[in-house]
């Protein structure tokens, strides 16, 4: 269909075979733990990022094991931080789910930065980044199923 030739059937197949050394690779430093999407230009003036509720959405039905047991859900409006010395809008998220045996977890906050009005990473440990969020109810994200 494509017409690969051995040489790019091999290639690919290396591709495929590297991907996930790549990627613990990126969540192996020691410091803010984050899975990041978009390449940090450090641009300083950043756009607001206006589809930031379903970015959001959209990435948490993948990053969460089970994306339908949710509770708890908040969400606070995105505001321009400075973090790791470049301005970025930032969208703090608090919100209980549901552990592999069906317990229900603690409320845990993450941080999602956004860079060119795009979802960037999610910060996992955000204590500095989202002090003094004000929260409201995220309904939409309890909403959610597989």
């Amino acid at each position: 269909m494509f017409g690969f030739g051995a040489l790019g059937k091999f290639l690919l197949r290396a591709a495929i075979l590297l991907l996930p050394v790549v990627l613990a690779a990126c969540a192996a430093g020691d410091e803010v733990k984050s899975i990041t999407f978009t390449e940090d230009r450090g641009v300083s003036n950043q756009p607001f990022p206006n589809s930031f509720r379903a970015e959001i959405l959209a990435f948490m039905k993948t990053y969460l094991n089970n994306p339908a047991g949710v509770r708890e859900a908040l969400i606070a409006e995105p505001v321009q931080r400075t973090v790791g010395g470049r301005l970025r809008y930032v969208v703090c998220l608090r919100f209980a789910n549901r552990e592999s045996d069906g317990s229900l977890r603690e409320p845990r906050e993450r941080a999602v930065l956004f860079v060119d009005g795009r979802l960037d990473r999610v910060v996992e440990n955000p204590s500095d980044i989202c002090a003094g969020a004000t929260y409201a109810a995220f309904p939409e994200l309890e909403k959610m199923s597989r």
